[in-house]
């Protein structure tokens, strides 16, 4: 059986054996007392995606970066010369020499480590912060995003975890760490530093008038792209992406598939019926999901009238929140009688896209 349907059964049954309660514990978050999974319980969960790179499960750009690895020096004194022709993502490929020495030539075991520390800070604020953390995994793997990052664009996926483990600094304004977080991610994928003014946006109330603004911004940039792609591309002058532009358009890139836009949307899309409740609720770890959700909804429109290549890659940094904003949503917003059914709904669309997904775009099945 194909490890891709492998991997969601493996889900299934592990969300089946923690509805027992077995795992469950107490715990204090952001001033509550609520259940939440036992840390190696629900880090076992992500474990197979660390396993597929053991065994060699190779899609995308992982092949890029195994002939980056070959080469990485295999010894100390090779790594500043090495370094000294790096000039832009520098700490990722630091890291890399450093486990070239250690691997030598298992590169199996060199992506195994990274995927690794990944799905560590994924479970880190998967496990903390939602209140359902298999669903929430389920989404994570359903979405087909660990395919898309995990086996594809692994460095701007391990900027990312890094950039989500902040969840809890973000959430307590804690500004300084979190910059200098941001600075240290952009080390492995320069892209990371686009968070940082969402930092401040994201802040506050669920649609708040600084979430309006942004959304403004994007129909300003769906109505006005050509004005959009020229301020862009002046924005980008003198940086690593400075033909960024001029590369989208040689591609021939026409933007992110609508369905991709409309899956990723639907959180905020909810969001937005129940942002009453939302709002009278007031809870911190949820308004800053659903401006995050917000966010990445924007970007996705966005992208799907500018570039999927370029654009639609920036809009992972804050789509991660709304695995916990869903399940939230479904709880909180929808009565009792008719939450199964709205559960039932959301796993068999999130199939059908996954599907979708592996069969058409990915092609693996």
């Amino acid at each position: 059986m194909s490890e891709y349907i492998l991997i969601l059964l493996w889900v299934g049954i592990a969300g089946i054996v923690a509805c027992t309660g077995c795992f469950d514990r107490v715990e204090e978050v952001n001033g509550r007392n609520v259940w939440r999974l036992n840390p190696v319980y629900a880090f076992l969960v992500l474990l197979p995606l660390a396993v597929w790179r053991i065994r060699g499960v190779y899609l995308g750009d992982t092949y890029t970066y195994i002939n980056s690895y070959f080469g990485m020096p295999e010894n100390f004194s090779g790594i500043p010369e090495y370094m000294s022709m790096v000039t832009k993502d520098r700490a990722f490929y630091l890291f890399g020499c450093l486990l070239r020495i250690f691997w030598k030539d298992n590169v199996g075991w060199y992506l195994a480590t990274i995927t690794f520390v990944q799905i560590c800070l994924l479970t880190k604020v998967y496990r903390r912060y939602s209140d359902r953390y298999m669903i929430s995994i389920f989404l994570f793997i359903a979405s087909a995003d660990y395919i898309s990052w995990i086996f594809n664009g692994l460095r701007q996926f391990l900027a990312v975890t890094i950039v989500f483990a902040c969840f809890n600094m973000i959430l307590k304004k804690k500004y300084i760490p979190v910059i200098i977080i941001l600075l240290l991610a952009s080390q492995f994928h320069g892209s990371a530093l686009i968070v940082a003014p969402f930092v401040f946006i994201c802040q506050g109330k669920a649609w708040n008038k600084r979430t309006i603004l942004f959304l403004a911004g994007v129909v300003f940039a769906v109505v006005f792209v050509g004005k959009f792609t020229d301020i862009l591309d002046f924005m980008l002058t003198e940086t690593q992406y400075t033909n960024v532009v001029s590369d989208w358009h040689d591609f021939n890139d026409d933007g992110t598939n609508m369905l991709r836009v409309l899956v990723y949307s639907v959180p905020a899309i909810i969001s937005w019926f129940g942002r009453r409740q939302i709002q009278d609720q007031n809870n911190p770890i949820i308004n800053l999901c659903t401006n995050m959700s917000i966010v990445a909804a924007g970007m996705y429109i966005v992208s799907a009238f500018t570039s999927g290549i370029f654009i639609g890659r920036l809009p992972i940094y804050f789509s991660l929140y709304s695995y916990i904003l869903l399940p939230w949503e479904i709880d909180n917003l929808f009565s009792e009688s008719v939450r199964r059914l709205i559960y039932c709904i959301m796993v068999g669309c999130y199939l059908v896209f996954y599907y979708y997904q592996m069969h058409v775009i990915y092609m693996v099945f």
